[in-house]
Formats: C-alpha cells, structure tokens, sequence
C-alpha cells in the first residue's frame, strides 16, 4: 500500500505525478470533491502545528472526507501502549493516518504494523509534504524543477534533508549553506548515495551559495527540542541570514522561500520575508495542494 514516509523512498515518477496532480487541484478546485468520501483521515500528532494540521483537515474536507485529530499527550504513542497495538486499533477506525512526531522510528513502526497508508507530517529525519510544497512552489514561479539552484541557508534538518533528496530525484542542484558542523549527518548521506546517488554540495559562505541560487530557502536556526542550543545557535548562525545583502548577491529572479513559522530578524529579515522575491505564502498555499495529491493517491487511486 502506499505511505509517503520519506521521499527517499518513492521514484521520480511518483513525486512528478503527485506535483502534476496538485497543480491540477490547485487551478481546479472542483477536481475530486468526491475523492474520500466516506473515508475518515486519522491527525496524530506530538508536536504542534499551524500549517500541517489546518492543511491536511482542509484537504481532507476538500475531498469529501472526514478527518480526526488526536493530540499525542491524549494518545500517549509508546509508552500508553505499544505502537504496534496502537497501529492495529487504529487500522480498523480510520483509513489514513498522518503522524507529527518526535521521532522517525514511530512513523516507521506504525506503518509496519498497521493495514493503513500512513503520511509523515513531520519526523526528525524527514518533512516530506513540507518537500513537495516547496517543488510545487518552485515549478509555478520558475518555470520547473529541474536544472534549478535551490540554496538552504541553515542547518541540515528534516526540511533540508527532504528538500535535498527531492531535488536529487527531480534533476535539481541542491546547495547546503550552514556553519560548519551543522551539515548533514553520515546517517543521512550514506541514504542519500544508495538510493539517489552522490552527495549534496554543503559550502560554509551563504554567499558563495547564493551567486548561482535560483532560490535561497531558509527555516528556524532553534528547532522544537532544540531550545537548550539557542544562544549557541544564534551566534554560530549570525552570517547565515537571508537579507537584503545576499539577495544581492544572487541573480535577480531569485526566489525566497521560507517553510514557516519565521522568526523576523533571525533567519531571515522582514524585508526579504515580504519583499517581491518571496513566494513564502504562495509555499504555505501549496501545502493544501500537495496535500490533496497525497490523500487522492493513497485512497482513491489519484492520477
């Protein structure tokens, strides 16, 4: 059956067909209003959420289904009961789950046990939805993915990591910017070179990244469970800021895009967050689209 657990794991052609298709339920949105009807998607998450969960319960509603949502502390994934129990209860209320978690292993261990498609909203090793926004985002503004400069000023976190094997797989150049010992871990790498091939260009000078960057993305320096490090993150992160002078540097169609929520005067400056190279709220948009596609293919053969 099909999960989207992380985007390592689907071919090209599926991640063009998913894209494909939430331009078309994107420019149409009478398409599948049917779709899930009589299916009820299943929100589990541990960690809070603005975008994801609005987006998939809109989705959900857009194609005619209904959607649940569980908060983790209520559903107690682990350590209430077993995940593999909890994955085979949950197999025969609901027909989809998608999962907000702290750890990737939940979201592989529920997939392996239940009967059910499982989406990963969020783990620590992968953000795939948040991944196929963003190349929808970049197709509409610039014309395509392929043989395009994506520029990650940051670290190498799950929405870098995503972004990074989604560009690998569509034909475009992905570029890490971040301090060094902020890069991908071997972990990732060694993944990365099995099942797309080579590795990503990691440069410690956003400028260097951005002399060439089609788009320069950016995300939090300071992640969820990450509190303890932001003073240190903030001063090793100084220079690795999307603002008026590194846009400077890169071509003058170069498109910003940040995936949300933004910390102004941080990562990225207000003027370059709602200056007119930024597609951000368009990526925000695109996460409903994308969504769409996903829920359409797991459940009702979606083309």
């Amino acid at each position: 059956m099909p999960h989207l657990l992380n985007l390592m794991d689907q071919p090209a052609d599926v991640l063009g067909r998913l894209l494909d298709r939430a331009a078309a339920l994107k420019a149409d949105r009478t398409l599948a209003r049917t779709a899930l009807a009589g299916k009820v998607v299943g929100l589990v998450f541990e960690k809070p959420s603005l975008r994801t969960r609005v987006s998939f319960e809109v989705a959900t509603a857009h194609l005619g289904g209904t959607s649940l949502f569980f908060p983790g502390n209520e559903i107690g994934l682990g350590w209430r009961e077993p995940l593999p129990d909890f994955a085979r209860v949950m197999s025969r209320y609901v027909d989809a789950l998608v999962l907000r978690v702290f750890r990737h292993e939940t979201v592989d261990e529920l997939a392996k046990h239940g009967s059910i498609p499982v989406v990963n909203g969020l783990s620590d090793r992968s953000h795939p939805c948040q991944a196929l926004a963003d190349l929808l985002t970049v197709r509409e503004r610039l014309g395509g993915v392929a043989g395009k400069t994506i520029a990650f000023v940051g670290d190498g976190n799950n929405v870098a990591m995503s972004l990074a094997v989604g560009c690998g797989k569509l034909g475009a150049k992905f570029v890490l910017a971040c301090p060094k010992g902020y890069a991908f871990d071997d972990e990732f790498l060694k993944r990365y070179a099995e099942q797309v091939g080579g590795a990503p260009e990691v440069v410690h000078d956003p400028a260097a990244a951005a002399k060439a960057a089609d788009v320069l993305y950016t995300d939090v320096w300071t992640s969820m469970g990450q509190e303890a490090e932001r003073e240190t993150r903030l001063r090793k992160f100084a220079k690795f800021q999307i603002n008026d002078g590194l846009l400077a540097k890169a071509p003058p169609h170069c498109l910003v895009l940040h995936c949300l929520p933004a910390h102004r005067g941080e990562e990225i400056t207000a003027g370059a967050l709602e200056g007119p190279a930024s597609g951000v709220f368009d990526q925000a948009e695109n996460r409903l689209h994308a969504q769409k596609a996903v829920l359409e293919w797991m459940l009702a053969d979606g083309k």
